[in-house]
């Protein structure tokens, strides 16, 4: 088994070293350690750094925490396990951030991306339309994934037309997500990435539990069982899928 976790927050409290050696036993032999803000990217490039082979880090402000403002990123963009913008976006659900603070914040990070070439990974809760405003107001990075996608077919379909890829998480075991399952079933293989948003949204049979990348296997799993198709074939695809759009060099 090769599996990538496309996304998952290692250095939050609660996930440790065994975690990853759990994670790696499993065949979930790489995985992305995403930043928040500027303390827990930080963190996520030192646990890249000290963790062993596979792991990588990237460099955000998620939109709860917008009003910290994109400049406290700048020392951080340089560390060499880098490989993303994000996690980044709106978030109309909590509004933690004024939302006129969240779409600034959001299309300068996109800049970043742009300007750094890197990957960028997207946050949206309710709030698809805006979140595909700014998009097509700076411009969608070549390499760009819609996160913990959650959406019906109608939001992947808007999604996938603007380039994106869609990375699907615990939340397509869950029994009441008839739509993100059918929004599984029509990403196109070669856009198509899985994550467990770790230590959030565990998959069944660990719902309500905390979540780890070890994890991974079971929601490509399900991703397969939603597209009736081999779970090799997942698998393969989303590993093929995550080292083109984070630029991991076939580590």
């Amino acid at each position: 088994m090769a599996w990538t976790d496309s996304h998952a927050h290692l250095q939050y409290d609660g996930i440790s070293t065994d975690a990853i050696a759990r994670a790696r036993a499993a065949g979930v032999s790489r995985m992305i350690c995403i930043g928040t803000d500027a303390a827990h990217s930080e963190s996520a490039i030192e646990l890249a750094r000290r963790g062993g082979p596979g792991l990588w880090a990237t460099v955000g402000l998620h939109p709860h925490d917008a009003s910290a403002g994109v400049a406290s990123l700048d020392p951080l963009w340089d560390a060499p396990e880098v490989v993303a913008v994000g996690e980044c976006g709106l978030d109309y659900y909590y509004d933690h951030s004024p939302r006129d603070v969240q779409r600034r914040a959001f299309a300068e990070q996109i800049g970043v991306a742009h300007s750094r070439s890197l990957a960028l990974v997207i946050h949206t809760r309710e709030a698809w339309n805006d979140t595909l405003a700014v998009l097509a107001s700076e411009g969608v990075p070549e390499r760009t994934v819609i996160h913990c996608f959650s959406g019906g077919p109608a939001e992947a379909e808007r999604c996938l037309a603007v380039g994106a890829s869609l990375s699907f998480s615990g939340i397509v075991t869950f029994k009441n997500a008839d739509e993100v399952r059918a929004a599984a079933a029509l990403c196109p293989l070669d856009r198509l990435l899985v994550e467990t948003d770790a230590p959030f949204l565990a998959p069944v049979p660990h719902r309500g539990k905390s979540n780890e990348p070890s994890y991974v296997p079971l929601v490509g799993a399900a991703v397969a069982a939603a597209r009736r198709s081999p779970l090799a074939e997942v698998e393969l695809a989303s590993w093929d899928n995550a080292e083109r759009l984070f630029d991991l060099g076939g580590g």
